[in-house]
């Protein structure tokens, strides 16, 4: 009977034991696991901030090389020259295009909404703004205010702010960076338009003053 107790005793502590042993390795696994994960969530974020500053490059290039082909430089030059450049540019643009990178924005039914209301609001500005590069440019600023934690320099649209905040964070950045480059484009465009004229009233003068010699 001794030797029976004994021996249940025995085995009782076997099991106990082999449970705590089991439950130890599979907490060392999990860790273990763990472990990887969170080294894998900082590769996958750098990866994606890899990728959006691809983005930001390719951006960044087609702008300067569209600046290129409009500045006012590129029309003072001789026809053939011009046209140099002009395939130039164009070739850097077709491979600048055949660099494909996108990083898209995980966004709940809200940030989607938001995202599809704010983009409506600056094509609608954008279909006008060749009536008027000025009131464009107004506009535009108004909703860059929106986005800005800076103070802003004018007026804000209020209405553009309340849906700017429903969006995703990197969508922000995003609609805040083309607002950046729109302004910069009107601003270009100004320039180039003010030069013209510039070019034109000083022709006009010079026809003028011959017509009176």
């Amino acid at each position: 009977m001794a030797q029976a107790k004994i021996q249940a005793k025995a085995t009782t502590e076997a099991h106990i034991s082999g449970k705590f042993c089991r439950s130890v390795s599979m907490a060392a696994r999990s860790n273990h696991l763990l472990e990887i994960l969170d080294d894998l969530e900082v590769r996958v974020q750098a990866f994606r901030d890899a990728a959006s500053a691809l983005e930001l490059e390719k951006e960044s290039l087609m702008e300067k090389i569209h600046s290129v082909q409009n500045s006012q430089d590129i029309r003072n030059i001789c026809d053939g020259e011009r046209e140099e450049l002009f395939i130039t540019a164009e070739r850097l643009m077709g491979r600048t295009l055949t660099v494909d990178v996108s990083v898209e924005t995980i966004r709940n039914p809200l940030q989607e909404s938001s995202l599809q209301q704010a983009t409506t609001i600056i094509d609608d500005i954008l279909k006008k703004v060749t009536d008027s590069l000025e009131n464009g440019r107004k506009q535009l600023m108004s909703l860059y205010g929106a986005c800005t934690s800076d103070v802003p320099v004018g007026p804000v649209d209020q209405k553009f702010q309340s849906v700017i905040i429903g969006c995703a964070v990197e969508d922000q950045k995003k609609i805040k960076r083309r607002l950046e480059t729109l302004i910069r484009n009107i601003d270009n465009s100004e320039k180039a338009i003010a030069l013209l004229e510039n070019q034109r009233q000083k022709s006009a003068f010079r026809l003028n003053h011959n017509k009176t010699m």
